[in-house]
């Protein structure tokens, strides 16, 4: 097996809510572990809680969740970005109007300098997106 890069998302009390938006926007199967169905938390309010998710799209992307403990630091966003890149104009447009609906657009998705169209945007759950639609010279 090949080495993978997977984002891993962490949440407070909204993993699985987020998961299954992403599950929505990409398709695909998703599983998730809570923290009481591994006795990882002695606190009854996080037995609950997703400790794993993961998602697995029909092609080949994996997105990784969880939500965070009561007793860790947690920042929405934090300082990290997803970026979603390729040439299928119609699946990168689709994701970005579902992961749009409900967020903040930053930067419109329209064509860029570097001729490619590019747009940025925070989902509902704070998530920062950013899509790059490759133009005709790169195909």
């Amino acid at each position: 097996m090949t080495t993978q890069l997977n984002p891993y998302i962490g949440f407070r009390d909204n993993a699985r809510q987020a998961m299954e938006f992403y599950q929505s926007v990409f398709g695909g199967e998703l599983t998730s572990s809570t923290f009481g169905e591994f006795h990882a938390s002695e606190d009854p309010a996080e037995q609950d809680k997703i400790m794993h998710a993961m998602l697995t799209a029909p092609n080949g992307m994996v997105l990784m969740a969880s939500d965070t403990p009561a007793g860790m630091d947690y920042t929405p966003g934090g300082s990290i970005s997803i970026s979603l890149s390729g040439d299928d104009d119609a699946e990168l447009r689709g994701y970005w109007d579902k992961l749009s609906d409900g967020g903040t657009v930053t930067m419109p998705l329209e064509k860029a300098p570097w001729g490619d169209t590019f747009g940025m945007c925070t989902d509902r759950f704070g998530i920062n997106w950013l899509v790059n639609i490759a133009g005709a010279q790169a195909r």
